[in-house]
């Protein structure tokens, strides 16, 4: 190859580690994208057209939903590209645009998380104020918070990365994100890994406290309530609580993964990366489909009038 092309593209060394298997991979992966798509869209807009969803909750859920749809647009059309590719490659822009995007939307994911709980702790704690508190205009200002802030934060990230000259042209993944490309970089990325654990603690650690925080406070109102109010309002928490949990899980590993790529064999990185896109991507729309009542019951009314109209 040379040396110009070195100095531009990177190659995604991951794809290596899955050769043998790469047509199936790419079927398991084209069928995953295509499910998250479909699923993640029809929530979306039943929650649009239908006005008795039309309530601050729904809302959350549509923004989450798109959120993670916009985040699988980023990573599985060029993951199914790859896979069909003798040698998968990247440009240096390409990637760190790549890169951007999953922080980006990973960071907005935490915030819309976190403004779901705070949604639901004003409806159990403090339902007189709830018109007040969660208005039209609060939702919209939490929206434009949830997806700014981050943007704001991820941009001088990449700012940042993108000055480093590369010394290196080889991830070891199957996508691209921040860590590992400042790990092909020939100086210092002091000032790049600072500016990362303040963007971490700025929208991570924030957001786990504020949740458990939220959670706190429910609990001792449900506590001191009737069987059935705990009833309901364990139904109504309990998609955001394993969708919540699953996304930290996911984070610490992904932190975890991007750690460890220097100790371990590169098939190790390679693996867990591919298992937390499936997680992550798959697990919202089967949650919100199934576990959220007034949802389920609407996709299986308009499935079932398909089928009839069929």
């Amino acid at each position: 190859m040379a040396e110009g092309f070195n100095e531009t593209y990177l190659t995604l060394a991951g794809h290596a580690r899955f050769n043998k298997l790469r047509y199936l991979f790419f079927f398991i992966f084209l069928t995953v994208y295509i499910f998250i798509s479909f699923t993640d869209s029809l929530i979306a807009f039943l929650i649009c057209s239908q006005r008795s969803l039309h309530k601050p909750m729904y809302v959350f859920i549509a923004a989450l939903l798109l959120n993670s749809l916009a985040g699988s647009t980023t990573i599985y059309p060029k993951l199914l590209s790859d896979f069909l590719s003798e040698r998968p490659v990247v440009s240096r822009s390409a990637c760190l645009c790549q890169a951007f995007f999953i922080y980006f939307l990973g960071g907005s994911a935490y915030m819309l998380l976190s403004v779901m709980a705070f949604d639901r702790y004003v409806s159990i704690c403090e339902p007189l104020r709830y018109a007040t508190l969660v208005s039209p205009s609060a939702v919209a200002a939490l929206l434009l918070l949830a997806w700014l802030l981050p943007a704001g934060l991820v941009v001088g990230a990449v700012v940042l990365a993108g000055r480093l000259r590369l010394c290196r042209f080889r991830l070891d993944r199957l996508y691209c994100d921040i860590y590992s490309f400042l790990n092909l970089s020939c100086g210092s990325t002091l000032v790049n890994n600072v500016y990362g654990l303040l963007c971490n603690a700025t929208i991570m650690f924030l957001s786990i406290v504020f949740v458990v925080f939220s959670y706190s406070r429910i609990l001792v109102v449900c506590l001191r309530q009737s069987g059935s109010f705990r009833g309901k309002a364990v139904r109504t928490c309990l998609p955001h609580l394993l969708v919540f949990i699953n996304y930290s899980v996911c984070t610490v590993f992904e932190i975890v993964n991007n750690r460890m790529q220097a100790d371990v064999d590169a098939i190790v990185p390679a693996v867990m990366s591919i298992s937390i896109v499936i997680i992550t991507t798959l697990f919202n729309p089967v949650v919100y489909g199934l576990k959220t009542q007034e949802i389920s019951k609407r996709v299986k009314k308009l499935l079932c009038y398909r089928r009839t109209e069929g």
